[in-house]
C-alpha cells in the first residue's frame, strides 16, 4: 500500500518494485504481477500502476511483451549517478503534474462561477 507522504503513488510503487528487482526478489525473466494484482496490492487504480510500469520500462528494469505481460529485464542497467538525476526529474515532473491539475481545478471553478450553467425549465 502506498503512503500519504506527498510523494506520488506511482513513484512509491516504482521505488518498491525497483528495490525488489535489485534485491532479486523479482529475478531477471520473472513476470510482474498483473495490473489488477498490483492495483490490489498497492490499493491504487490501474492508471497509477500503468504509470509506474512505464517508468520502470523507461529505466530499463522491465520489458513488455504484447499479450504476455511485463517481465524483469534480463540485463538490468547498472545503478549510477544518472539514476539520481532520473529520480529527480521524475519528482519534478510529478510536481508539475500536480500543479497543473490544481490549476485546472481552479480554472474549472472560476469558469463555473463566471459562466454558470443555465437552469433547465420544466
Amino acid at each position: 500500500m502506498v503512503e500519504k507522504s506527498g510523494r506520488p503513488a506511482y513513484l512509491q510503487i516504482v521505488d518498491d518494485l525497483s528495490e525488489q528487482i535489485r534485491r532479486g526478489t523479482l529475478a531477471p525473466g520473472d513476470a510482474l504481477p498483473s495490473i489488477a494484482q498490483l492495483g490490489e496490492r498497492y490499493d491504487v487504480s490501474a492508471s497509477v500502476i500503468k504509470s509506474a510500469v512505464s517508468v520502470l520500462r523507461t529505466q530499463g528494469l522491465v520489458v513488455g511483451q504484447q499479450g504476455k505481460g511485463v517481465f524483469v529485464s534480463e540485463t538490468p542497467p547498472a545503478a549510477g549517478p544518472a539514476d539520481d538525476i532520473d529520480n529527480e526529474v521524475l519528482a519534478q515532473l510529478a510536481d508539475m503534474r500536480r500543479t497543473l491539475k490544481e490549476l485546472g481545478d481552479r480554472l474549472a471553478a472560476l469558469e463555473s462561477t463566471v459562466f454558470p450553467k443555465p437552469k433547465r425549465s420544466r
